[in-house]
């Protein structure tokens, strides 16, 4: 997404489930199977409504014309989790909430179309591949390109973006944990990682050129936007040029003394903008004159000095409110465009509401998992019951029953998800779930996991929290079915909801769980996995290492051969069925409804969820 950042999922633990990532989340980094590998239709459906508009040939965004502001007033909400950082491609802060205020601050080389397309945003700049071998792409930023404080737009900004995802590169060897006391804390270190040597350009310069040694099958969406360069130097005590030639240089130090503002500087930890001049905007809308008020909203502002589409609304206003009460909240007026969770109750009291409310719904590349801990001193780590606990666990999770009972009813085309990188509504999914799931625990056994806990030599019942991202009503119900069915193979199922499991230091992070319960939502990547099951990956939360996976996705991220990617897909999917990294359970159903006065609303399979043009909602004259 302007969005997440480059080969990262975003968690989608938020209340609405669309978009987590994770990978998201977001989740595992997914950004676009598509382009960069395999493409979904848009199953989108609208419902009549005076707001409706016929929706574009492509997926891409309309063309609106010349466009100003209106004095208007638009609101929307992912969800009750606030929006906590301008930089949202940390570790903590990669996630749906902070990426869908984030895609309307900074604008980029592309973006994601209804169906994971890439798409080209030409008042950004421009890029282009002149070799083959290497992978050479040389990109130049648009002469107009400038920060909202009237700052150029360079090569500096992009620079940085490198060497905030290659700490490795500019700090040296990682160490154990492959981290360097001190350095960047990115959620991805692709960017560094398949680009080791820094973008080829001068310090300032509106044009850079990205080499790649080996394959990537994503480059595309290595580079889109950068946050400014200018800032962090400042804030480190550094000219903005001398921050360019360090990185340039390879001047560890230099760099290394920007990690903290990086890391730190650009949160909002007690949510509220406290100085505007350290975040300015390169896309349609400003913080600087924001209005925020804390637990209740954030209301965005047209950037005046935007050098691309001007925003169609003077007021988008992004509102955090609980999924539950989203659905009154929009026949109210409260809330002009919701994208709840998607259940029953919600798709029928949506459906009749008539004709002031439009209901869209479609496929979703967001897709729901249980994940294993593998900590020391977790029950399910090697060091205690290993993998015959795990095994026990996922015998008796009856996830047949998750999905028949909250899933079918609005999807009843709903099945059992038994692959991670691949969706039932993608054409390989039978061939790579062929090769790589037997259905071993498509059927509760709570006889055979009873025997393997015995065989895991743990005492029982094994108190096993379950942590997820509350309240979410939905994940509530599956905590629920999965006590009533494990709690009598020797579990002892503990509802671990906790409202800031997402955040800077919660529970997620820290690891304060047995089983974690979210979504990672991406966009058809094709090597988006990588940093949630590579050992130590920046999305790999339970602390999971394999070397035969390691290794398989090394090779799948270094060719742009699908024929290698299917191949490699099978083998990591085998792998962590049979090691059970976690257990995936469905793919989330999309639903968004909207007031029919709105024009150009429109749902979309991706991680960017339906804000993903909200530049362009407007009401009807």
């Amino acid at each position: 997404m302007a969005v997440v950042a480059a080969g990262a999922l975003a968690l989608a633990g938020c209340t609405s489930d669309t978009t987590d990532t994770d990978d998201t989340a977001t989740g595992a980094g997914e950004t676009t199977e598509e382009d960069s590998g395999d493409a979904t239709d848009d199953m989108s459906e609208t419902s009549d409504g005076a707001g409706e508009s016929e929706e574009p040939a492509s997926s891409g965004k309309a063309d609106l014309g010349d466009v100003t502001p209106n004095d208007d007033i638009v609101s929307f909400s992912t969800g009750a989790e606030e929006y906590n950082a301008y930089n949202g491609n940390t570790s903590a802060t990669n996630s749906t909430y902070n990426a869908t205020v984030n895609n309307q601050l900074i604008g980029g080389f592309w973006y994601w179309g209804t169906d994971g397309a890439i798409y080209p945003n030409e008042w950004f700049g421009s890029y282009e591949v002149t070799s083959e071998d290497p992978l050479t792409v040389d990109y130049t930023i648009s002469d107009e390109a400038n920060w909202s404080d009237g700052t150029p737009i360079t090569s500096n900004d992009f620079l940085l973006e490198w060497a905030s995802s290659n700490p490795a590169a500019v700090f040296g060897e990682a160490d154990e944990e492959g981290k360097n006391e001190g350095s960047f804390d990115p959620v991805s270190d692709t960017f560094g990682k398949y680009v080791p040597d820094a973008p080829e350009t001068e310090v300032g310069s509106k044009t850079f050129t990205v080499t790649y040694p080996e394959p990537y099958p994503d480059w595309e969406l290595v580079v889109s936007g950068a946050l400014p360069s200018h800032i962090a130097a400042e804030q480190s005590g550094l000219e903005p040029d001398a921050l360019a030639q360090a990185i340039l240089d390879g001047d560890a130090e230099t760099v290394n003394s920007v990690a903290e503002f990086w890391n730190t500087g650009w949160l909002f930890p007690d949510y509220q903008v406290t100085d505007p001049a350290l975040v300015p905007s390169s896309g349609p809308y400003t913080l600087d004159g924001s209005v925020w008020e804390s637990g209740q909203s954030l209301g965005l502002v047209p950037n005046e000095a935007f050098f691309g589409p001007m925003p169609a609304t003077g007021n988008l206003v992004f509102k955090f409110a609980a999924p539950e009460t989203h659905v009154q909240a929009l026949q109210n007026g409260d809330i002009n465009v919701i994208e709840p969770q998607a259940t029953v109750d919600t798709v029928d009291q949506l459906n009749g509401m008539g004709d002031t409310v439009g209901v869209l719904t479609g496929d979703e590349m967001t897709w729901e998992h249980l994940d294993f801990n593998f900590a020391e001193g977790s029950v399910f780590s090697d060091d205690e019951g290993g993998l015959a606990a795990r095994e026990a666990f996922a015998m008796c999770v009856p996830r047949q029953q998750i999905v028949q009972n909250l899933i079918q009813p609005i999807n009843p085309e709903a099945e059992v998800l038994n692959l991670r990188e691949k969706f039932p509504f993608q054409d390989d999914y039978q061939e790579v779930l062929t090769a790589a799931y037997d259905g071993r625990f498509d059927e509760v056994d709570i006889e055979g996991a009873t025997a393997k806990l015995e065989e895991a030599g743990v005492e029982t019942p094994v108190e096993v929290r379950i942590g997820y991202s509350a309240p979410n009503q939905r994940r509530t119900d599956q905590v629920t079915t999965i006590k009533a069915s494990c709690d009598e193979a020797g579990f002892n199922i503990v509802d671990g909801g906790d409202p800031k499991f997402f955040e800077a230091g919660g529970s997620l992070e820290t690891g304060d769980w047995e089983i974690a319960l979210f979504a990672w939502a991406g966009s058809g990547q094709v090597a988006s996995g990588q940093p949630i099951y590579q050992t130590n990956g920046g999305q790999n939360f339970g602390g999971f290492a394999n070397e035969e996976v390691d290794a398989a996705w090394d090779t799948l991220a270094t060719s742009n051969d699908p024929a290698v990617h299917l191949e490699q897909v099978k083998i990591i999917e085998k792998l962590l069925w049979d090691n059970l990294y976690g257990i995936p359970v469905f793919a989330h159903p999309g639903v968004v409804g909207y007031d029919t006065t709105l024009e150009n609303v429109r749902h979309t399979s991706v991680q960017t969820g339906v804000s993903w043009n909200a530049e362009q909602w407007v009401r009807a004259n």
